[in-house]
């Protein structure tokens, strides 16, 4: 749980030191101020990479034509949240090849089926315990499945789909289940270590996204990365942080993207809110010979 609020952290630490090195009176007055350096420092070795002063480590490039380009769309929609008409005007004005959303019920489903119907492939796991969730695209699938990847009852999806300049790739969409009282990591952990090594031993490019319940700089999504030989788009251009939504002053960003090396990114963003305790996440890619990447 202490991998959540590190930029709390080190807000609350930097606050403390500045009073700290303030001519107010304190005892053991330079035993804090290395205690409190510390910690700062700690924290900030963590949560650097996401901010907009650390190399990207996923340039934004153009597409050799919009016709080459692949959007994607990750959305946890909340199963409470009851504005579905918001939703649909986001999806329609984004109009996604690729849709992946979570946590929907059974209301959620029947008011997204007018949508939906536009896609060629739907998969659906509907269910009214907060991880219902729904694949669709309308590229061409040579496979899409939900597998379960770990011992709860949380699917993930896993798909073939091909590209419109015909290059197949995998599209991996996860939402494990969070770190919460009586829930440890453990499944969660499972589950993003599963795909990892699912992805690893794959020889087309991969894209992998959804709500992870998992801060981008977690030991688990470091792991992530390295299993997998991900890159971040999130890194080098702020935290981006998707949840909470509500209260700006707890947002950590836990819904995420990854992309192999032989991706192409056009696009990154985190969308508005529609209501949902999380901004959905949006990204173009494309699929080159060659795919161009930055680095410090």
């Amino acid at each position: 749980m202490w991998d959540f609020p590190r930029l709390h952290i080190a807000a609350v630490a930097f606050v403390v030191l500045l009073l700290a090195i303030s001519p107010i009176s304190i005892p053991f007055k330079s035993v804090l101020i290395t205690i409190v350096s510390a910690a700062l420092g700690y924290q900030v070795v963590h949560i650097f990479p996401y901010t907009k002063w650390s190399p990207t480590e996923v340039s934004l490039t153009e597409a050799p034509s919009v016709a080459h380009e692949v959007s994607l769309l990750s959305v946890n929609v909340l199963m409470e949240n009851e504005r579905h008409d918001d939703l649909l005007k986001l999806l329609e004005r984004e109009d996604p090849d690729v849709l992946l959303l979570m946590e929907t019920d059974a209301i959620w489903a029947d008011a997204l089926e007018p949508y939906l119907a536009r896609y060629g492939t739907v998969r659906t796991h509907i269910t009214d315990d907060h991880y219902g969730l729904i694949f669709a695209t309308r590229l061409k699938a040579l496979s899409a499945e939900l597998v379960w990847l770990s011992r709860d009852d949380t699917p993930a999806i896993k798909a073939l789909l091909c590209a419109p300049n015909n290059t197949k790739f995998n599209f991996i969409g996860l939402h494990p289940r969070p770190p919460v009282p009586g829930n440890d990591t453990k499944t969660r952990d499972e589950q993003i270590r599963e795909a990892a090594l699912m992805t690893s031993s794959a020889e087309r490019p991969t894209v992998c996204m959804g709500d992870f319940n998992d801060v981008a700089w977690s030991s688990t999504t470091k792991r992530f990365k390295h299993y997998a030989d991900f890159r971040e788009p999130r890194v080098g251009r702020g935290m981006l942080s998707s949840f909470h939504a509500g209260y700006p002053w707890m947002r950590l960003p836990i819904d995420q993207l990854f992309v192999t090396q032989d991706i192409g990114l056009t696009s990154f963003a985190r969308l508005e809110n529609f209501g949902s305790d999380h901004f959905p996440i949006h990204a173009t890619v494309f699929f080159p010979t060659r795919c161009v990447l930055s680095r410090a």
